[in-house]
């Protein structure tokens, strides 16, 4: 059985405090209600390279305290996440999730947390999904979380969603 290692709780300030954090700021060519069902649901992010799997491990309907399990790609954590927001506004579009990771198999996170905000543009919706982490002082075996590795990861994770979502149909 894998060693399971603890994590910080975090806040949505963390966001804009964290000592390390990442940033995707795209337009997606559908709707935001389209691009917020493909985000949600179960086994998303099947279209990013560096993640393994994901899974839902709370029924639908999802909300604030649904958790899940995400596998990354090797080298990285698996997770155990728990969403602490989780708001829904079908009729304006706007909608907007965050979860924090509450531990992983990998030692050296300290805190790391998701927050994903879409919301309606002149065409299609447009994406902002925010990462945010701090390492442990000792974190030399998740050193991929941070520096030239990260950054390529997440160019990677925002090219693979551009393009998963190019092939869905516009608008829909």
């Amino acid at each position: 059985m894998a060693r399971s290692y603890q994590l910080d709780e975090i806040d949505l300030d963390f966001f804009d405090n964290a000592p390390v954090t990442y940033r995707i700021d795209v337009n997606l060519p559908v709707t935001p209600q389209r691009a917020w069902a493909e985000l949600t649901r179960q086994h998303t992010l099947d279209w990013c390279r560096p993640i393994r799997s994901t899974e839902f491990t709370s029924p639908a309907p999802y909300g604030v305290g649904t958790t899940r399990q995400a596998s990354l790609g090797p080298g990285f954590a698996s997770l155990s996440e728990y969403f602490f927001v989780w708001d829904e506004d079908a009729e304006t579009g706007n909608y907007r999730n965050a979860f924090r990771a509450v531990s992983a198999n990998t030692p050296g996170l300290r805190r790391f947390g998701e927050l994903t905000e879409v919301r309606p543009a002149d065409v299609g919706c447009r994406l902002v999904w925010s990462f945010a982490l701090e390492l442990t002082t000792s974190a030399k075996p998740v050193i991929a979380f941070s520096g030239p590795t990260a950054s390529s990861v997440f160019k990677m994770v925002e090219t693979d969603t551009v393009r998963h979502f190019a092939k869905l149909s516009p608008q829909t």
